[in-house]
């Protein structure tokens, strides 16, 4: 591993000057004398869809965090990767054979000297001193994460075809790996696995299950016997779901590497989950990235409410209602209540697919030619359930309020949020979409 130059002790924030990239959730700033690092601001902006900034939380930059410094910190500690292999081993259905390929390897190095990342710490607020470990007194929006090279593959005209040139990444040794790892312990109704599943026919469901390592067909709301992973492009100007063939060559990496990578992923799952488990969310899905410098691969980018899906069920009209606590249920309100805007997007992504041009391009001028509707705005009352929810967590990874208290508090926010829907004649269709 090529290690850069120590990272800053301290920061002053208003010496970083404008920042070097401006995200949909998050804002890049460059570090004076330290060019080996990036800070990173977290926004209180959302995205869903690829669409990009079009919806605010309140307190969720913080809350992100805030998140995001904790988990980093736990994926480096050795301890973490303990409860991981105990909780493993306490699982019979995941198969002796399965379990064994995902114990060897790099959950042997973690348990001796924990995982390697790009999170150096949060600063904070105040002082401008750089927490590595543990919170900082004033914790703050920043974070200071190691700098890897962003290399996006240039689309290419293959004979009237449009396909994109992963070339570069099989000549470089250190560069963030242009993929996206979701892995899922279970299926929800608006996955887009799900989706997908649905659209093929018998013969296809049958080899996708074979693919996926499933063992029984795909259903809403099924927890699975064991964990499965796919992936997508990461830089393409929207996600792409990929073969585990093409993402092998994609990545630019080995094929130890690449499993690796994958197995790196599962872990990283269960350390979340473990996190979760302590208030009562239960984790079906999330997304990781990686990095790799020369022969060392990391965990990369965000861990926070936008990069998992974790639920809890409450009781409503006498029916188990699936209530989320993170981004899709701004992508369920969005379907809900915004209706007709949801299928302009859905047919603007099918313009720039057919043209060979970026989504957001096409919906952009669509939207100012009145083909498709312009970006609602989300109704006040139900960002505030959305808040309620991240200070929540928020509060357990700081250790505010005890486990139960926390729990509570989810569940009276979700039947809250119920409730809206309710108030809206909308509370069937909510029912149908995660009722169970």
């Amino acid at each position: 591993m090529s290690y850069p130059a120590p990272a800053p002790a301290r920061l002053d924030l208003s010496q970083l000057g404008e920042p070097v990239y401006l995200g949909s959730v998050q804002h890049l700033y460059a570090v004076p004398d330290h060019p080996a690092y990036i800070v990173c601001e977290t926004t209180p902006a959302g995205s869903v869809f690829d669409v990009g900034s079009i919806f605010s939380i309140a307190g969720n930059d913080l809350n992100r965090a805030i998140f995001r410094h904790a988990m980093y910190t736990r994926l480096t500690q050795p301890g973490t990767w303990t409860r991981v292999q105990s909780a493993l081993l306490k699982e019979d259905k995941l198969g002796t054979t399965w379990r064994d390929q995902l114990m060897d390897g790099p959950l042997q190095t973690m348990l001796e000297t924990g995982a390697h990342t790009h999170h150096v710490g949060m600063l904070d607020g105040e002082t401008g001193d750089v927490a590595t470990s543990g919170m900082p007194t004033t914790p703050s929006c920043y974070n200071v994460v190691r700098r890897f090279p962003v290399m996006k593959p240039p689309q290419r005209n293959v004979m009237g075809n449009f396909v994109f040139d992963y070339a570069q990444f099989h000549q470089s040794n250190t560069y963030v790996v242009p993929l996206e790892y979701i892995v899922r312990f279970g299926v929800t109704s608006g996955s887009s696995i799900l989706r997908k599943y649905e659209a093929l026919s018998e013969k296809e469901r049958r080899a996708f299950e074979q693919e996926l390592g499933l063992t029984s067909p795909m259903q809403a709301w099924q927890m699975l016997d064991r964990p499965i992973y796919d992936l997508t492009s990461k830089y393409e100007p929207e996600d792409r779901a990929v073969s585990k063939q093409e993402a092998l060559l994609m990545s630019g990496l080995s094929s130890q590497h690449f499993t690796d990578t994958i197995k790196m992923a599962l872990l990283g799952a269960w350390a979340v989950r473990d996190l979760l488990d302590e208030i009562g969310l239960q984790l079906w899905d999330l997304k990781w990235e990686f990095a790799v410098d020369q022969e060392e691969l990391l965990f990369v980018d965000t861990i926070d409410a936008d990069s998992f899906r974790a639920t809890s069920t409450v009781s409503v009209d006498e029916t188990n209602l699936i209530i989320h606590y993170n981004k899709q249920a701004m992508r369920d309100y969005y379907r809900l209540v915004c209706a007709d805007w949801y299928a302009g997007i859905n047919a603007a992504k099918a313009e720039a697919q057919k043209l060979g041009t970026p989504f957001k391009q096409v919906l952009k001028e669509g939207q100012a030619a009145g083909t498709y509707p312009i970006t609602p705005e989300v109704d006040a009352s139900f960002l505030d359930l959305q808040a309620r929810k991240t200070a929540l967590i928020k509060s357990h990874v700081l250790g505010e309020k005890d486990a139960d208290a926390i729990r509570a508090g989810l569940v009276e926010t979700g039947l809250a949020e119920a409730e809206f829907y309710r108030s809206r004649g909308l509370l069937a269709d909510l029912l149908k979409l995660n009722g169970i």
